[in-house]
Order: C-alpha cells, then structure tokens, then sequence
C-alpha cells in the first residue's frame, strides 16, 4: 500500500531515468543499511534445480534493472531466488542520447532504447565481490556498439573471461532491439560460430577453473516461427545451458493507442505477456525439454508466472512489475505460486 500510494506516485512525477536511479540509489543505500533482512522472514521456500543449479525459487529479477551489479544484496533481500545483472559490455559506454525510458502507464509497460549502457565488465565484478545474496546471480553480456559486427564474438568471450569466477550462468544477450545489427547475430548462419566461440571459451574457463559455468541465450519475441525454431536448434546443438525467452519487442500492436507508443525502442511490460508466452509454447513443443527454459514478459501475479511455466519455462523472471507494484510484488508472486 505505501508503494501504491505514496511511492510511486512520488517517482511517476519523475522522468522514468531519473526515476531508475533514484530507486538504485535507494536500493543501495538499503543495501548497506542492511534493511533487506526485513523482506527475507516470510518468504517461501521452493527449490528447484535447473541447468545442473539449485534455485531457491523460480523467480528472478530480469536484466536491466541492475546493469552494473550495484544492489545485488538489496534486489536478493526481496526474496528472489536469481537476479540477472547486466546487460554488461567489455568497456563501459554511455548508451543512446537521452529521453531513453518511457512509461506506458494505462498498459502497465515500458518501453527503452538505453542501448547497453554500464560500467564495463571488471566494475560489475567489483560490484558483486563480496555480495552477501546466498541465491543464483547471473551476468547478462553483450557487445559494445562499437564494435562491428563480424568482431562480436570477441566481445561475448572477453566479456565471458572478465564475468567467469562471479557468475552462477552467464547470458549472451543477441536480442536486444536498442543496439544496431545485435539482432542479426539470432539468424542460425550467425549465431552458430557466436555460440561455438564462446562455449569453446567456456569449455577452456572451465578446464582451467574446475567449475563449469552454464550459458543460457536470451532471443527475441518478434523471429517468425521458422527463425525461433532454427535459433532454437543452434542454441541447442552448440551445448548452450538454456534459453531465455524473451526480450522485450518492437512490435506496438498490443500498444496502438497510447501516444508514446511512436517511441523506438524495446516494449515489455503486461504488453508482451502474451506475446511471450506463445514463443514458450513453441520453443517447449519444439525442444522436448533438451534445454530448459527461463521465462520472462509481462509476469505481474502468480497466475501470470503459472501461465509461462504451463507453457514450459522452468523458470521466471520479472521487471515491469516491480516498478509498477513495488517490492511486495516479490513476495506475492511466490506465495500464489507455491
């Protein structure tokens, strides 16, 4: 209810990034001030485990809420059973020019086109040495925008080198719609030598390390069928771990009417739960539980989480909603799922 009615209210008067940080800033402070213990009494236990991995639950906070890894104790005080930081890129950079973050309020939706901005790898890193959060992290990685295309293998391996030791699995991220050409590396022809560079670069961590880091790969809602399956093949075939489905969408069908919805960038929010969903449905028929699924878009309620997993994710992952309903919507969520 303070959320709800005080809260929120409070940063909706902000612009949305101004808003983002000020909620980090607030998490961070919790975070050291040690207030997230709070959260963690009532919490129910539910472990399953998934890519050789024991979740505490199956809920996750999704990536791009903490890019660069800064509330990782505050975020797991929730009750989350995973968090996915990130999307994190070999250097730092800036992103795309501001206004970047937009609120489709009556939609309960969001769309961005922040493309990829963070810190860098090694500040990630030194952000989650040291994190207190007994549950799964993972590290969501991607390309710098300036590196060209044919190079962004390079980039996945280095930044799976610089994330290995601190990460439970790792994510390549080839589906976000905010980084120009990203997308092209999901066609099969791509994403085949992509993968096998960079699991032949965790096979080699791993032998040196004695701990095997899983690889899930995040795709997009809006491939055709026939592109979802090929990509689905590959993902598979290479060895990769999992496969998270989805990111957030260009498409603005389910957001015609709402005048922000002419803004570029990538759509989640209650707007693509549906669309999300139905690509579950068919990576699930299609795959035959040879890799697991994570499942993510617009989960707002345990029935919304029931729904993806029923479709055949294993796992779920949240974000629109807990800037729409706050920090309790943790908690609810797992208590209609159990």
């Amino acid at each position: 209810m303070l959320y709800e009615h005080v809260i929120r209210p409070a940063l909706f008067c902000l612009d949305a990034e101004r808003a983002h940080g000020l909620t980090m800033s607030m998490m961070s402070a919790a975070q050291a001030l040690g207030f997230g213990r709070l959260f963690m009494k009532s919490i129910p236990e539910d472990p399953v485990e998934v890519m050789g991995l024991k979740f505490p639950n199956r809920l996750g906070l999704a990536a791009g809420l903490d890019k660069n890894g800064e509330a990782v104790d505050a975020f797991g005080a929730l009750g989350f059973g995973f968090i996915e930081t990130g999307t994190v890129t070999p250097s730092a950079q800036p992103g795309n020019p501001k206004p970047r973050l937009f609120r489709l309020v009556s939609e309960q939706s969001i769309i961005n086109r922040m493309g990829f901005n963070n810190h860098g790898a090694e500040n990630l890193v030194k952000n989650v040495t040291g994190r207190r959060y007994k549950g799964i992290l993972g590290i969501n990685i991607g390309r710098n925008n300036t590196t060209p295309l044919e190079k962004a293998g390079d980039d996945y391996a280095a930044c799976l080198r610089t994330v290995y030791d601190s990460a439970d699995y790792v994510t390549v991220n080839v589906s976000c719609p905010n980084t120009p050409g990203l997308v092209k590396l999901q066609d099969a022809g791509s994403l085949k030598p992509l993968l096998t560079k960079i699991l032949t670069e965790r096979d080699t961590l791993a032998a040196e390390k004695g701990r095997k880091v899983p690889v899930a790969v995040k795709i997009s809602p809006d491939l055709q069928k026939d592109a979802l399956l090929a990509a689905a093949d590959v993902i598979a075939e290479c060895g990769a771990d999992a496969v998270i489905a989805t990111n957030t969408t260009t498409s603005r069908d389910s957001v015609s009417g709402n005048p922000l919805s002419s803004e570029n960038g990538g759509l989640s929010g209650a707007a693509l739960r549906d669309k999300s969903t139905e690509a579950i449905r068919i990576l699930n028929g299609h795959l035959q539980k040879k890799i697991p699924i994570i499942g993510v878009g617009g989960v707002f309620s345990g029935a919304d989480a029931k729904e993806k997993i029923e479709a055949g994710a294993s796992l779920v992952e949240i974000f629109s909603s807990l800037i729409y309903r706050g920090p309790g919507v943790v908690k609810k969520i797992l208590r209609e799922l159990k």
